[in-house]
């Protein structure tokens, strides 16, 4: 993990554009790995999770794939139907 944090500071460093759009990109898909993970976490496929949602895999991939702008409700409901739940923390 070293490695990328020093390629992604030297790369901030080279390349103002990257540096400006790194952080909140970075985030986007920070939360859609925390979702992947605890949906494998609970043992569920993105079918199953789809089907205690209501919705089609499509969707489930969607979130766990492009989190930019996902609402509050829907992660509630992401946590809930994992058995958790949602928890938001400003540090």
């Amino acid at each position: 993990m070293g490695d990328l944090k020093t390629y992604i500071s030297k790369r901030k460093a080279k390349d103002p554009e990257f540096a400006k759009g790194f952080e909140s990109g970075y985030q986007e898909f920070k939360i859609g790995v925390i979702l992947k993970i605890a949906r494998e976490d609970a043992g569920l496929t993105q079918d199953q999770l789809a089907a205690k949602l209501n919705t089609k895999k499509t969707a489930i991939s969607r979130i766990e794939n492009h989190a930019e702008d996902i609402k509050l409700s829907t992660l509630e409901k992401f946590a809930h139907a994992l058995g958790k739940k949602l928890e938001i923390k400003v540090a």
